[in-house]
């Protein structure tokens, strides 16, 4: 049985509805590698922000302490209270007593030294700390009949566990205890040494704080821009109040270290964003030649019926737009679809508390780069296309 010539036609157009579909996905691969990295940088980011603020504050934290020059014993109870009172003068929204010492837990099995650090209600919001059960400290806790704890994973890991129906109550000191109910547990790792938090007014109260062991400082969460205002008039205030003291007071968090830390990360992460979008408009613009390579005898036919160069080129363009547009689209609804929904905390087994948003600029950048990828890709073989001759192209 004699066969036909074969149709060469046919697998000509296969190829070119191949290519356009492979056009797109290298858009759609490109957009949502960089959308998923600038997001991925904003949550490295984060991390590192709160990292730095759970161990020095947040910004601005400044740290007041004042000590007698003469070398006499410190008055602890005075130093405080003059601090409060400066608080109260300026009206700081934010402060916190901050004092560690050693105190005799005793633990159901065995009684021993475990860590002691007296704070503020406010100290928790200020250094962003997290807890894995219970709760933190609030200005209630101050008129309790017995101190609140808050502790470390490794001091209820010694007490046996935490209910919070039925929280679990410890003996703090040697020859006077005093029984403490425990009322929050701390996430993180405390490298096994138990500590407890109580509030300033509790251990005064009950005698938990020997002023033998330190002078406590009073941590001030102001705004950046009024660091050197307020550091000048809390240092003359407590000179004047605390004659013979000397007074420090200096900022100890580290937001100057994290934003050049962030702005590094910031191009870096744009840079490896843009490079892979970079890498993806060059394949584009390689498939979009040879898109019009193959269809150089479509284009012909076309203009040889009357289509006019500015409708082909038109055409051709518009073609590799919309393609690269909607793919743009559907990567970044995919990407913002992944980054919104992965479960952060369990993956980089590091805590979280402010998840940022998915970056709106890196959004919009990344739709607007598919855009004009789709321009690149379709506008060079708009003009070859154009340029090509009709009968030349026909005969292709």
């Amino acid at each position: 049985m004699r066969r036909g010539p074969i149709d060469s036609s046919g697998s000509s157009e296969i190829r070119v509805h191949k290519l356009r579909v492979i056009l797109p996905v290298g858009v759609f691969l490109a957009v949502f590698g960089m959308t998923s990295i600038a997001a991925a940088g904003n949550i490295g980011r984060q991390l590192v922000l709160e990292a730095a603020e759970r161990s020095g504050g947040r910004p601005a934290t400044l740290t007041v302490s004042a000590f007698p020059s003469t070398g006499a014993t410190a008055d602890a109870d005075r130093i405080t209270t003059a601090m409060r009172d400066v608080v109260e003068r300026y009206e700081i929204e934010y402060s916190s007593v901050f004092a560690q010492q050693e105190m005799v837990a005793n633990f159901p099995a065995r009684s021993e030294y475990s860590g002691m650090i007296v704070v503020d209600a406010a100290y928790g919001p200020m250094h962003r700390l997290l807890l894995s059960e219970g709760r933190w400290f609030t200005e209630a806790d101050n008129d309790r009949y017995a101190p609140a704890l808050v502790v470390s994973e490794s001091f209820l890991e010694r007490l046996g566990g935490f209910d919070p129906n039925d929280p679990p109550t410890i003996r703090l000191g040697g020859e006077t205890p005093v029984t403490a109910t425990v009322i929050g547990v701390l996430a993180g790792e405390d490298y096994d040494y138990p500590t407890a938090y109580v509030l300033d007014a509790a251990a005064s109260r009950w005698g938990l704080f020997d002023s033998t062991y330190g002078v406590p400082s009073m941590e001030l969460w102001i705004p950046p821009d009024q660091v050197d205002a307020v550091t000048t008039a809390v240092r003359g205030d407590l000179m004047a109040t605390l004659p013979g003291h000397e007074v420090y007071a200096d900022r100890y968090d580290q937001a100057e270290g994290i934003q050049e830390l962030d702005l590094i990360l910031n191009y870096g992460v744009r840079g490896i964003g843009y490079f892979a979008l970079l890498l993806g408009g060059l394949g584009v613009l390689n498939v979009g030649l040879v898109v019009v390579r193959q269809r150089i005898r479509e284009i012909g036919v076309r203009r040889s019926f009357g289509a006019t160069s500015g409708r082909v080129f038109i055409t051709i363009l518009l073609e590799s737009v919309c393609a690269t547009a909607v793919a743009g689209a559907l990567a970044i609804g995919l990407a913002v679809a992944l980054v919104v929904n992965l479960p952060y905390e369990q993956i980089l087994d590091v805590p979280i508390e402010d998840l940022p948003p998915f970056p709106l600029q890196a959004a919009v950048e990344g739709f607007l780069a598919a855009t004009a990828v789709g321009a690149l890709a379709g506008i060079i073989p708009a003009i070859l296309a154009v340029r090509a001759k009709v009968i030349d192209a026909i005969r292709y």
